[in-house]
């Protein structure tokens, strides 16, 4: 079929920017560093709210830690202040060691245990903890080693509500 030089559809298929001569296929340089902008400037931003979610979430597990062993305690106080089974005079009924609520003793020929194991500090990375007995100054970092009455975080940092980890 030809095509008039003055027909009407030919002006119009001629005029239509959505179609592309075949050299103008793809994106420009410009439209493509916009794009690399863009991206970057999201990326950036996207990190440190990653390391903020990272760092709520070994807190949320630190306060868990904590609070597992710090009930693991309790009631091993609470057993032996019903008489369950036998401490030393000077520990006031708290246990020796972390490691006892996680070997348990024996209460009536059977084996009881408080504590499955002991977690690893999420902000050290190791399973150490502070600990403080009843005889321990209560500011003190110290350990007298006569009971366990309070565990504690040995990590220097600070949360994200700006309180001292080891203060928890």
């Amino acid at each position: 079929m030809d095509l008039e030089p003055g027909n009407k559809n030919d002006r119009q298929i001629a005029k239509s920017p959505s179609r592309r001569r075949r050299g103008e296929q793809g994106l420009t340089l410009v439209e493509l560093i916009v794009t690399i902008t863009i991206l970057s400037i999201l990326a950036g931003a996207a990190v440190p709210i990653a390391r903020f979610k990272v760092k709520r979430e070994k807190e949320r597990e630190l306060r868990r830690d904590l609070w597992e062993m710090r009930d693991a305690i309790d009631h091993y106080k609470d057993a032996a202040d019903k008489g369950a089974f036998q401490t030393k005079l000077d520990s006031q009924n708290y246990p020796p060691d972390l490691e006892t609520l996680v070997k348990g003793v024996d209460v009536q020929s059977k084996k009881v245990k408080f504590l499955r194991r002991i977690p690893v500090d999420p902000m050290t990375g190791q399973a150490e903890w502070g600990l403080h007995s009843m005889q321990d100054d209560p500011k003190s970092d110290s350990y007298g080693g006569q009971s366990v009455f309070d565990v504690y975080s040995k990590s220097t940092g600070t949360a994200l509500d700006g309180t001292k980890y080891s203060d928890w």
